[in-house]
């Protein structure tokens, strides 16, 4: 009898160790300021919410591929203006009421009608109508062919949501996914729960929390004591190293869709002058900022397009480091008065930040640097428009269509790229497509739009046993759906 309960004991302690194996933290160095990523620019919102609580008719692979999601299929018309998405059976909201083609008319309609607040409204203003033929089939018809519409339904912006939840998705979000919202402790963390109804394969995960660490020691001091046991995206590369030497822990390098840019104000004086964002860009030392800031992670750009991405062309010659070049350029409009560079708050811009700041002064330019919170630099920066210089990472997906858009922060107004991106739209040939992408990459450089950093190269740390972390950032997604850990 003493063995038999001794058999039993064992055998719960070993089911308990299993069991504490079906759940995950990960850290994340921004905040998200709300868990909408229809009505949110921030990047940390598809970090906590992509794939995860929400879904949309596509999604995008760890390799970047489109994939289906809620749409199981879809068809495009021999002239390229109407997609009949077919939907999967049996799916459900969080909330126990059924997602059906309905939700995709309230959804694309919601993200397209004219007070919409979606950050990327771009993506769906080619959307001519969107009807529900039966409960699981959605015809859309664009006003003009775009062989990349099903790329576009995959973006996070593009999530399916339901008119019953939507004035409270900010705060506690309703969506399809494999994972349920349970709470959201401001300052703190995120956690997540396994959905139990959900219609598609379960995650192997049954919580996963999000906890929020923006100090690159914190974060260090997280990961070797076990507090975290992921940081997918890790704000202290000089540490990697020690993280290589450690069994526990495995490094995880890859590339993301990140074009870290010093963004100028182009309507700005003196920014809206060419010369003075010349000056600029030829000022900046990249290899110096890699390295001083990154540690030597990340790619050298000349354009607002990721290297990675067969269309990519080097020119970064155009903006190579020049301090005479720079010199004479500001002696030219007769000086540059202090600019202010206003810094969120990743490590890639606060350190960045002082880096360029150091560069500029070299040339003659001074600066005034302000470090503002996550939503202090969306309300100021990003909506307000109120800023000279600033530092960023975009990390939406070959995103250069965002130049026209005359309104976006950096307020750059091109005619002659406006009709490049608008023929780029509706062409479908692989060849053209990449004509019309150099083009447009060749613009903006000589335009000097931005000062062109580094591509974000992607460093994570996570405990050894981890499996099914991304390597690579196809988008900004901590993707929880394939993630298990090792028996």
């Amino acid at each position: 009898m003493k063995q038999l309960t001794l058999a039993a004991v064992l055998a719960l302690t070993a089911n308990a160790a299993v069991a504490q194996q079906d759940t995950i933290t990960l850290g994340m160095v921004l905040e998200p300021p709300n868990l909408d990523p229809t009505g949110g620019a921030a990047a940390a919102i598809d970090e906590v919410v992509y794939a995860n609580i929400f879904e949309g008719l596509t999604r995008f692979g760890p390799d970047g591929s489109v994939r289906p999601a809620l749409a199981r299929s879809w068809e495009v018309s021999d002239d390229g203006t109407v997609y009949t998405f077919h939907l999967n059976e049996g799916v459900t909201f969080h909330d126990g009421t059924t997602m059906d083609a309905e939700d995709v008319v309230f959804s694309l309609d919601r993200a397209r009608a004219e007070d919409s607040t979606n950050a990327q409204k771009a993506l769906f203003a080619g959307i001519a109508s969107v009807e529900a033929v039966d409960p699981l089939t959605v015809k859309v018809t664009l006003a003009e062919p775009n062989g990349n519409f099903p790329f576009n339904m995959a973006w996070g912006d593009a999530v399916i949501v339901a008119p019953e939840s939507i004035e409270t998705d900010a705060t506690s979000p309703v969506g399809t996914g494999p994972f349920t919202f349970v709470e959201w402790v401001k300052g703190d963390h995120v956690t997540i729960a396994r959905n139990d109804a959900y219609w598609g394969d379960a995650p192997a995960l049954a919580q996963a929390t999000f906890k929020f660490i923006s100090d690159p020691n914190a974060a260090f001091a997280a990961m070797m004591a076990g507090d975290v046991d992921a940081f997918p995206n890790f704000p202290a590369p000089e540490t990697l190293s020690q993280f290589e030497a450690d069994p526990r822990f495995t490094v995880i390098v890859g590339s993301t869709e990140g074009e870290t840019i010093l963004a100028m104000n182009n309507k700005q004086p003196p920014l809206d002058d060419i010369r003075v964002r010349e000056a600029i860009a030829h000022a900046i030392n990249r290899q110096e900022i890699i390295d001083g800031a990154m540690f030597g992670f990340g790619t050298p750009i000349g354009t607002h397009f990721a290297p990675h991405n067969p269309d990519y062309i080097d020119l970064t010659g155009l903006s190579a480091y020049d301090p005479d070049a720079s010199k004479a350029l500001i002696a030219e409009v007769g000086g540059v008065g202090p600019l202010r560079l206003m810094l969120p708050p990743p490590t890639y811009a606060r350190r960045g930040g002082e880096i360029i700041a150091a560069q500029l002064r070299a040339v003659g330019i001074e600066t005034e640097i302000t470090n503002l919170e996550w939503a202090q630099w969306l309300e100021q920066v990003f909506k307000g428009k109120d800023f000279d210089l600033t530092i960023v990472s975009h990390t939406e997906p070959a995103d250069i269509n965002i130049y026209a858009r005359p309104d976006y922060y950096f307020q750059y107004d091109n005619r002659y790229f406006r009709m490049v991106i608008d023929e780029l739209a509706v062409t479908s040939d692989p060849a053209a497509r990449r004509a019309l992408n150099h083009v447009a990459e060749t613009i903006i450089a000589k335009d000097y739009v931005n000062g062109y950093l580094f591509q974000l190269a992607k460093t994570g740390v996570a405990n050894a046993k981890i499996r099914g972390l991304w390597e690579n950032a196809p988008t900004q997604a901590n993707d929880l759906t394939g993630v298990s850990w090792a028996e």
